[in-house]
């Protein structure tokens, strides 16, 4: 690994990746279009197109490396397709898969730590996908580990602008979270060479991995990808914005788009017999915490935790040891099921330990009319007015949590008037129909000044400002 950081270009880079599997290239038909008739609806006669109708039929790129384990990432990327697409857009997507890296040898994983760094095959494979359909903007959720920063440079070279929706941290913390410990961690915030986060081994546990990652981050700042090959970020909340900037992003270039609920999941219309956690289960979204507060608060209030994760098993076994036999351990659910569980609970518990990018289960309980408690932290402290839509607590106290949840449970009355102001702040804030002129706004932004390309051979027309 001492050899990726002496690296210094994408030339030397390629030395050490050879090629990858090919990547996944699929098309998404516009709307309600059939598939087999996308071509021809693509095949646009521009002169005198109204410059509205032009953008309204532009033709989208989105970029994304899925995970093994589907996760919040996975289900944005594919939300904003589907969005994209209702709008009667051309979407194509180029994707890649974890799973490629299934059952490979340790050489393999070697070759595949080089190619976070600058991925030929997918730069490849991006070059002859922006030739041949000519979109008019690539929007990017994530590159990491095996399409890498290298497809921005494939768009620049083709003209074309991008667009980087930050799910996480990435591009500040190895780890992608800014926690380590049980605690928020800034250690690398400023540091171009992420050495902390490699000394801890915060991604993964690995000390070699994390080198993989951290080399990543500091060979696109020298070649300045980040300031350069990125039209436009996105970020999910102004406090995630402040954060990207203080770590080294350009200010001009990051814009708050929040995420959003689509279809709308509608209002429960009960009041609710359990609490709900919904989540990943892993440290920093304060399980531990979670069962702490439910080990003081005796057999009252019954819990469901809904999702799945690396500490699946210590959170059953800490269950049975604590003897709360009212909690109810689910696994992984299914989105309708989210739905179901949302409207059948009083509230929700989010006892996260980390900062959050934008917690996509609050908006969820927003839309759902489902009150949150959750730690007064990060993107948490900021979408949620305490005592006005949901409840804060101190991070990491169990102790406070037990209470609020506690005053909850025995003040519904109090809880049904936050859950109105939860489902007035969804309306306003979360909705596909005020999300979707947000992403169009930030398209046009990334477009220029003023030039709309369409996607439809090499013409451009002249928007209205």
């Amino acid at each position: 690994m001492s050899v990726l950081f002496g690296l210094s270009c994408p030339q030397c880079c390629q030395l050490l990746m050879g090629q990858m599997q090919s990547a996944q290239l699929r098309r998404r038909p516009r709307g309600n279009a059939r598939s087999e008739r996308t071509e021809t609806s693509l095949d646009l006669r521009l002169e005198g197109r109204d410059p509205q109708e032009a953008e309204n039929h532009m033709k989208i790129l989105l970029v994304h490396n899925h995970y093994q384990r589907p996760g919040g990432e996975d289900a944005g990327a594919a939300r904003e397709a589907r969005l994209l697409a209702e709008h009667g857009h051309a979407v194509i997507e180029y994707r890649r898969h974890n799973d490629e890296l299934q059952g490979r040898s340790i050489l393999g994983i070697g070759v595949a730590a080089g190619c976070a760094v600058w991925s030929t095959a997918s730069y490849r494979a991006l070059r002859e996908l922006l030739a041949c359909e000519k979109p008019a903007v690539a929007h990017f959720h994530n590159t990491f580990p095996l399409i890498s920063p290298a497809a921005y440079h494939a768009c620049a070279e083709a003209g074309v602008p991008v667009v980087q929706s930050l799910h996480n941290f990435r591009l500040l913390c190895p780890g992608a979270s800014l926690y380590r410990e049980g605690r928020v961690c800034e250690d690398c915030l400023h540091k171009r060479l992420k050495w902390p986060g490699i000394v801890h081994g915060c991604y993964r546990g690995s000390r070699l991995a994390t080198a993989a990652v951290g080399t990543m981050i500091a060979v696109h700042h020298g070649l300045g990808t980040w300031e350069q090959k990125v039209t436009r970020y996105i970020a999910f909340c102004e406090f995630s914005r402040r954060k990207l900037i203080e770590g080294g992003l350009p200010a001009e270039r990051i814009t708050v788009k929040p995420v959003f609920v689509h279809p709308d999941p509608k209002p429960k219309n009960e009041l609710g017999s359990y609490a709900l956690y919904l989540g990943r289960l892993t440290e920093e979204k304060g399980l531990r915490v979670l069962l702490g507060a439910w080990g003081m608060l005796g057999s009252c209030i019954p819990l469901r935790i809904a999702g799945d994760g690396p500490m699946r098993q210590e959170i059953a076994a800490e269950i049975e040891a604590k003897g709360l036999q009212n909690v109810e351990l689910l696994g992984h659910v299914s989105p309708s099921e989210v739905v179901t569980l949302m409207h059948g609970a009083r509230f929700l518990v989010v006892p996260s330990q980390w900062y959050e990018n934008f917690p996509g289960n609050i908006a969820e309980a927003f839309a759902c009319r489902l009150p949150p408690i959750a730690s007064r932290l990060g993107t948490m402290a900021e979408i949620i007015a305490d005592g006005e839509n949901g409840l804060h607590f101190t991070p990491g106290d169990a102790g406070e949590l037990a209470e609020k949840v506690e005053w909850a449970w025995t003040h519904p009355a109090e809880m049904e008037t936050m859950g109105r102001a939860a489902r007035a702040e969804y309306e306003a804030r979360y909705t596909a129909e005020r999300n979707y002129p947000m992403l169009m706004e930030i398209y046009r932004k990334a477009l220029g000044a003023g030039c709309l390309r369409l996607g439809a051979g090499d013409w451009r027309l002249r928007t209205k400002t």
